[in-house]
């Protein structure tokens, strides 16, 4: 395991002030579009109460078009602190739909600037807005006006390899009125591929007087705290780590706070919170819920006996029973193995 100097572990054991809030965790559930809905970010608070979570980033555009929110947009009222990912390039309507995020109980506002799915960037979204720094700039400085909770950014460290403008464009986030800017180190031509290059991270956090979240393969509590030391970030966020791990957070959160390592969940605990996880999503969404669970039981199934055979089967299920018949028998064989 990485060590941390005593001071660099002391400051990432005390709160993490994102302008005006004041978070007790250092540590952060990223926003994932299709993954982050209220079920899931239930299951990754229980191991870290106090860490910030993020909605599925939200469609200013959406917002302003349809009467009631997005479901989306939904937040229990015990689940704090929480944020909501808005996207649009429009500066107005993401005013108006901050306004109605913060409305609904979020803690901050988080401005998607990094997603580089083309469905979104082809329409000024995500990650293109790197391409277009005076417009982002402007989003920030509108929504920063049109709200009274702290705005952050979220992006990566360019468009491509030929156009890593990372360290311009952050300081215009700060300058824009950023409360907060998380950096996954990534260019939007790498989408989730090759190596997160944390360089960029120490390189911004050194320009930056507003907190700097590292972000991009947090897969491990080592991972974090190797991040951490290399960068000097104020604080991890965790991505596709959490996919079937929703307890990657409380113990990255937990060993910061401890320098602690917590037990490894077990095989049998990880398919009883997948269980958990199948039931909340029926509960909370029916059929449409089942559907949704394939993909989530299927990051549960690895790392013990007939891994890859459960996961084959679960990624098929149509109902609450068939998906709890399947756990429960692996389950079985777990416990006569």
């Amino acid at each position: 395991m990485t060590s941390l100097a005593p001071t660099v572990l002391e400051k990432l054991a005390t709160p993490l002030k994102i302008g005006s809030v004041e978070i007790k965790s250092r540590v952060l559930q990223s926003p994932l579009s299709g993954v982050t809905d209220l079920i899931f970010r239930r299951l990754v608070r229980r191991y870290a109460p106090t860490s910030m979570m993020y909605t599925e980033m939200v469609s200013a555009t959406e917002i302003h078009h349809l009467q009631q929110l997005p479901k989306i947009m939904e937040i229990d009222p015990q689940e704090h602190p929480i944020s909501i990912q808005l996207f649009d390039c429009r500066p107005d309507f993401m005013a108006e739909a901050a306004t109605k995020a913060v409305a609904e109980g979020a803690k901050t506002v988080d401005i998607n600037m990094g997603c580089p799915v083309n469905k979104i960037t082809k329409k000024g979204g995500g990650s293109s807005l790197l391409r277009q720094p005076e417009i982002a700039q402007e989003i920030v400085k509108t929504v920063v006006s049109a709200v009274e909770v702290p705005v952050t950014v979220k992006t990566r460290i360019g468009w491509n390899d030929e156009e890593i403008t990372i360290l311009d464009f952050a300081k215009r986030m700060e300058d824009a009125g950023a409360a907060m800017l998380t950096l996954h180190a990534r260019t939007r031509a790498q989408g989730y591929n090759g190596t997160a290059r944390w360089e960029w991270i120490r390189r911004v956090k050194e320009i930056l007087s507003i907190p700097v979240i590292a972000n991009g393969d947090i897969f491990s509590v080592e991972a974090a705290l190797r991040c951490l030391e290399e960068t000097g970030a104020d604080g991890v966020m965790c991505s596709r780590g959490t996919l079937g791990y929703p307890f990657l957070v409380g113990e990255i959160d937990y060993f910061l706070k401890t320098g602690k390592e917590l037990a490894t969940p077990t095989p049998l605990q990880r398919l009883e919170c997948a269980k958990e996880h199948l039931k909340g999503l029926w509960e909370y969404k029916g059929q449409r819920g089942i559907y949704q669970s394939r993909k989530h039981l299927t990051w549960y199934c690895k790392g013990f006996a007939g891994a890859s055979l459960l996961r084959d089967e679960v990624s098929r299920i149509n109902s609450l029973q068939e998906g709890y018949e399947l756990i429960n028998k692996a389950i079985k064989q777990l416990n006569f193995s």
